[in-house]
């Protein structure tokens, strides 16, 4: 590969990768803010009242996603990757900075709770079409001998944003008294997420378009309905994403976004430790979703899919018991090792998913898949699982719903051909 291919292969990386980088700086600011929000837009007598519906607005995002995958994918499919990744950062930027700049109840009463609602739909919409758009336009850019380690960056710049997200809400709480938090502290990180969604606009206007792409176009065989056609003519290739999406929700919601409050209920450990355990954990899921990426690009992707949902079937109920059990290292033990095994399963999974549709509809396909599972199995993990306790009296009961799941995805990915990508010619 040569010099000017290697440096167009990098700002092709970083333009389809900093969407995913926003989305989920926001979405992990949105959590770590939910107290703030739920005192200043859904005031009530009740604390536990005001969360609640602080958390009901963040639902919002998760119901309007397969409406942006299927807005998205229409336009992806048929004006272009490049052009539809354009417009989902600019849809992304414009409610991130609106939500730093709204009025609270007090000033605005009732239109301010609606207009925040009205912006995490804004933000849903775009993620509909990003995350998967993104992947796509990574994989169809790639090299034979790259796509696992290609597509594995939509995973790996997730996972930098959710702690880019953490990281400078801490540094915000930490740095500021609670009152000036309050007060206008907690704005400072939203428009930050503008910031760097300007540079991602314009670093997804100067890149070309997926090569994959302009071949069907010069060739006449854009999809005039993509969504109609991946509705009527791939509806097992959306199953299959559905089932493989499953433990790809779940774990990530389940083992980073939920356990944090789960350990800090059933154990004995400080949330300070706890926070700790828990963001290390995510740096090393996100150092490793793209070696497991590259490593699929040498034994191809369906084995490893294999390996992690197999891993996380098998020794979910065993790994609970270590975290549960107030022991420091054996808690360290057990989330390294899960950590380890949804790698193996995330670090392929787009490469694998991807080749599921034909060009024509890939982009409308993947994300009409991956939002559909998000949406009913990713975003309901923590309450799914929180229910689950309440209702067997089982702390341990979260790690039989992931085994459960990581069943389901081990059997569709049993129906996966596996692809081992060749090295070019030399």
């Amino acid at each position: 590969m040569g010099t000017s291919t290697t440096s167009t292969m990098k700002r092709t990386l970083l333009a389809g990768a900093i969407g995913n980088v926003l989305e989920w700086y926001d979405f992990a600011l949105y959590g770590y803010f939910s107290p703030v929000f739920a005192a200043l837009y859904f005031p009530s007598n009740s604390p536990s009242v005001s969360l609640i519906a602080a958390f009901g607005v963040f639902a919002v995002g998760f119901l309007a996603r397969p409406l942006g995958a299927m807005l998205f994918g229409y336009w992806g499919d048929t004006l272009g990757r490049r052009k539809a990744l354009v417009w989902s950062i600019l849809l992304m930027a414009i409610p991130t900075c609106l939500v730093g700049l709204l009025p609270t109840y007090d000033t605005m009463g009732v239109i301010a709770p609606i207009a925040l609602t009205l912006c995490r739909f804004l933000q849903g919409l775009s993620v509909g079409g990003e995350f998967t758009g993104s992947a796509t336009f990574l994989i169809e850019h790639a090299a034979a001998s790259q796509r696992g380690y290609v597509g594995s960056w939509a995973g790996f710049s997730a996972q930098i944003g959710a702690l880019l997200g953490s990281g400078v809400g801490a540094l915000i709480a930490s740095n500021l008294a609670d009152e000036t938090l309050r007060q206008w502290g907690w704005r400072i990180p939203f428009m930050l997420g503008g910031l760097i969604a300007v540079v991602g606009w314009y670093l997804r206007t100067r890149v070309s378009e997926s090569p994959a792409f302009e071949t069907v176009r010069l060739a006449g065989g854009l999809a005039a309905s993509p969504v109609r056609d991946v509705f009527t003519m791939q509806r097992l290739a959306v199953a299959k994403v559905v089932g493989l999406v499953w433990l790809h929700g779940v774990a990530f919601y389940l083992l980073y976004v939920y356990l944090t409050t789960y350990l800090v209920t059933v154990t004995t450990v400080p949330l300070a430790t706890v926070l700790v355990l828990n963001t290390g954990c995510m740096a090393l899921l996100a150092l490793l979703i793209p070696l497991m990426g590259a490593w699929s690009d040498r034994i191809g992707q369906a084995p490893l899919l294999m390996t992690g949902a197999m891993g996380i079937a098998l020794l979910s109920y065993p790994c609970f018991l270590w975290l549960t059990s107030n022991d420091l290292p054996r808690m360290i033990a057990a989330q390294i090792l899960l950590s380890v095994l949804v790698a193996c399963y995330m670090g392929p999974f787009f490469a694998a998913v991807a080749d599921l549709f034909p060009t024509a509809q890939r982009y409308t396909g993947l994300s009409v898949g991956y939002n559909i599972g998000a949406a009913l199995f990713g975003g309901t993990a923590p309450l799914i699982a929180t229910l689950l306790i309440e209702w067997s009296g089982n702390v341990l009961a979260p790690s039989l719903y992931l085994m459960f799941c990581a069943t389901v995805s081990l059997a569709v990915t049993l129906t996966l051909r596996n692809k081992v990508s060749t090295p070019p010619a030399p």
